[in-house]
Order: C-alpha cells, then sequence, then structure tokens
C-alpha cells in the first residue's frame, strides 16, 4: 500500500444526509487500517474497527496533535481553525500527569451531580426555545430555534457570560473548528476576539465572582496555589465553549431528525418516554454525521492487533464507523432505542475522552423530553434525503432540519 496512493478521500458520506458512507463495511472487513487522503491533501492511516480505535483512543501515550509534531493536516495550506490545525498556542496541557491533573480540575464541576442541579434551568431554557419557535409558526428550523442556541445558553450560563453576549459565541465557535469554510483571516480574527473577549471575563470574574465555573476556578486556584493560571482559565473556557457549543448543537438536530425520518421511532418515545435516555445514547452511536473523527499522531511504533504502525504516523480513529461495528453491536444499522449496554466511543475513550460527555447527555436529553412533552405531533417539514449536511466544519452536522408540528 503507497503513501502516494490513498486508499480513501476523506470525508467519506453515505447516499443520504443520515445514512453512513457504504465504505466503512467494506474497509472493517478488508482494510481497517487504510491509507486516506485528507482535505489537505496529507495522507493518514484511517481505523474503522471498534477495537483499533478503542485501542488507539485509550493509549495514554497519544492526544491530538500538535502544530509541532509535523502530522498530516487537515486543512488545506494550514487555512483550518486551531482545532482543525493543532495550535500550541492553548496552555491547556495535553499530555501525561499534567492533562490528567487539569481534568480533575475541571472535570469535579462537571460530574453528574452537578448536571442534576443544573437540569431545572436546562429545562427552562429548553421550553422558551421552544415556545418561541411555535410563536413564530410553521414550518420552523429546530436547529436554528432550538438546537444552536439551547447549548451556547447553557454553557455561557455556566461559564458565567452575560446573556447580552452569548450570539456572538456561534460565530467564534464556527471558527475554531474551521476546515474550509472560512479564509485564514475570518479564522485569526474570530480566535483573536474570542481570546479578547474570555480574557476580559476572567478579569471581571476575579474581581466580581459568581457561582460559574471560572469564578469556581479562580476561588480554588487562590486557595490551594496550584490552580489553573489566567491563561489556562481562558483556554478552559474556550475550550469549554467549542466543545460544549458546536458539537451538540448539530447533534440536536441530527437526533430529531433521526428519530422523525421514521415515524415508529418517535411513537415509540412518546408510548414510553422512559426510554430518552437510552435513545439518546443510541443516537449517538447511530449517527453517521459525526466530522473527521479524531487525529492521533504516533510519537513511537504501536503495534495494533499485530501490524505495526510506525512512529510519525498521523492516525484518524472513525468513532462513527466503530460504532457500527457487529462484532461489538448487534444489529448495528438498526436503531434500538432501548439498547443497553451501549458502549460506543461517540465520547472517545481513556484519559482524553470527552470531559464535557456527561453535560452534553443532559443536554440531550432535557431537548428531546421537552420536545416530547411540547410538541407530541412534531415531524420533518421536508423528506429525510432532503436534509443537507454541514460542509467545511470539523464536525458533522445538518444545515437546518425544517420542522412542522
Amino acid at each position: 500500500m503507497s503513501r502516494h496512493d490513498p486508499d480513501i478521500r476523506l470525508p467519506l458520506t453515505g447516499d443520504g444526509p443520515l445514512d453512513p458512507p457504504a465504505e466503512w463495511q467494506r474497509l472493517r472487513e478488508r482494510c481497517p487500517m487504510a491509507t486516506a487522503e485528507l482535505p489537505s491533501g496529507d495522507k493518514a492511516t484511517y481505523l474503522t474497527r471498534y477495537d483499533d480505535v478503542k485501542s488507539l483512543l485509550s493509549d495514554a501515550r497519544f492526544s491530538r496533535p500538535t502544530a509541532t509534531d509535523n502530522a498530516a493536516r487537515i486543512a488545506p495550506d494550514g487555512a483550518g481553525g486551531p482545532a482543525a490545525n493543532g495550535d500550541t498556542s492553548l496552555a491547556i496541557p495535553d499530555r501525561g500527569e499534567p492533562h490528567q491533573r487539569w481534568r480533575r480540575q475541571v472535570g469535579k464541576y462537571l460530574t453528574a451531580k452537578r448536571m442534576t442541579a443544573l437540569r431545572p434551568g436546562m429545562v427552562s431554557i429548553a421550553e422558551s426555545l421552544v415556545e418561541d419557535m411555535v410563536e413564530h409558526g410553521q414550518p420552523a428550523d429546530l436547529k436554528a430555534a432550538v438546537g444552536f442556541p439551547f447549548p451556547v445558553y447553557v454553557i455561557c450560563d455556566l461559564l458565567g457570560v452575560p446573556a447580552e453576549d452569548r450570539d456572538r459565541f456561534s460565530y467564534w465557535s464556527d471558527a475554531f473548528l474551521n476546515v474550509s469554510r472560512y479564509t485564514t483571516e475570518e479564522t485569526r480574527a474570530a480566535h483573536a476576539e474570542l481570546n479578547q473577549y474570555m480574557a476580559a471575563l476572567i478579569a471581571a470574574k476575579h474581581t466580581e465572582p459568581g457561582e460559574d465555573l471560572l469564578s469556581m476556578l479562580i476561588a480554588e486556584s487562590a486557595e490551594e496555589g496550584e490552580g489553573l493560571s489566567d491563561d489556562q482559565l481562558l483556554h478552559t473556557g474556550v475550550a469549554l465553549l467549542v466543545a460544549g457549543h458546536e458539537t451538540t448543537a448539530n447533534m440536536i438536530g441530527k437526533m430529531v431528525s433521526m428519530l422523525l425520518a421514521d415515524r415508529t421511532r418517535w411513537e415509540r418515545l412518546l408510548a414510553d418516554p422512559s426510554l430518552v435516555r437510552t435513545a439518546v445514547d443510541e443516537a449517538l452511536r447511530f449517527d453517521a454525521n459525526l466530522g473527521f473523527g479524531l487525529r492521533r499522531y504516533l510519537g513511537e511504533d504501536v503495534d495494533l492487533d499485530g501490524r505495526i504502525l510506525p512512529g510519525g504516523t498521523t492516525v484518524i480513529c472513525s468513532m462513527p464507523a466503530a460504532n457500527r461495528d457487529e462484532r461489538v453491536f448487534a444489529d448495528p444499522d438498526e436503531m434500538d432505542l432501548g439498547r443497553s449496554p451501549n458502549p460506543h466511543l461517540t465520547f472517545g475513550a481513556g484519559p482524553h475522552s470527552c470531559l464535557g460527555q456527561t453535560l452534553a447527555r443532559s443536554e440531550l436529553q432535557v431537548v428531546l423530553d421537552v420536545l416530547l412533552r411540547k410538541l407530541p405531533t412534531l415531524h420533518l417539514a421536508v423528506p429525510a434525503q432532503q436534509l443537507q449536511r454541514v460542509e467545511g466544519l470539523l464536525v458533522g452536522g445538518l444545515r437546518t432540519v425544517p420542522v412542522g408540528w
């Protein structure tokens, strides 16, 4: 297999906006470690089997590449946002014990117990957004009316961001995840604006602390003397905003679309709302439009299922392909709303798994529960095959989700 002759070119897409690429099954069976060409033209190794993806993501030696790793780039000509390019200016430690210490410090404010305490506020936000959507009439774009604003409002509440500043965060988040949607100048300007805003917010929290996560981290730093620096606080805020906004905003639209594409799924949840929790995890597993997958740079040789991947290799771990692996999931191409256990890899695995997964699950459960309760007759206003994928970002999504009720 020549490094100059790729097996596939990324991103792969299915026949329809919610469908998995047919290549995934072929790759899992015949070429589970394929050579892939990225939009930049660089080559990487593309993993599609569950055990391979989980093994690599769980390996504490490897994390996302930085700009100094000489890893395969996703975006062409360095045009991508910091998340696509591997920005070394981020002050968050991403390897070894410093990374785990940072995760422990921030993670204690993102526990299931804390999410339970935040849940009534989330419900209130979701209900208000749904009511506003109904008031504006149908058809409506569920993504614009609920999916996009809901997680940014929640994360802004968590960070203590003033309500009037919420809408500015959407554009900044998009630019951070840019692959080809924005120019280099636009991406740099948005990144600078976001950093400037977050620095001013942290300075304000030092002066007038609140009950938000940033204020709590500042107070902890002052008490213990070994907390996060202001640079680390800034980039923690940026990371939580981007991770907590764009991915969940897109997932709300995709989840509802998947459930409405086959009406029997929605009807099953109406008949048994206790399935909301497992339905959310099944939507996360079933999602075929997740984006590129997680990039890892191998600083040393790795034995993966008897095959040596040499140091210097860039690996793309395709979680959605792994989530369809028939070796792990019975009837993987069926959306089973009661599937349990459901060990999907959508949030990654191991020491670098998604820190905000409890928050994301809570948000998705709240939105789904509110929609079932307030709009039981909700339906797609266009055939599912007419939905259009988001292009040019590191994460997958749908451009709009037209609905009626």
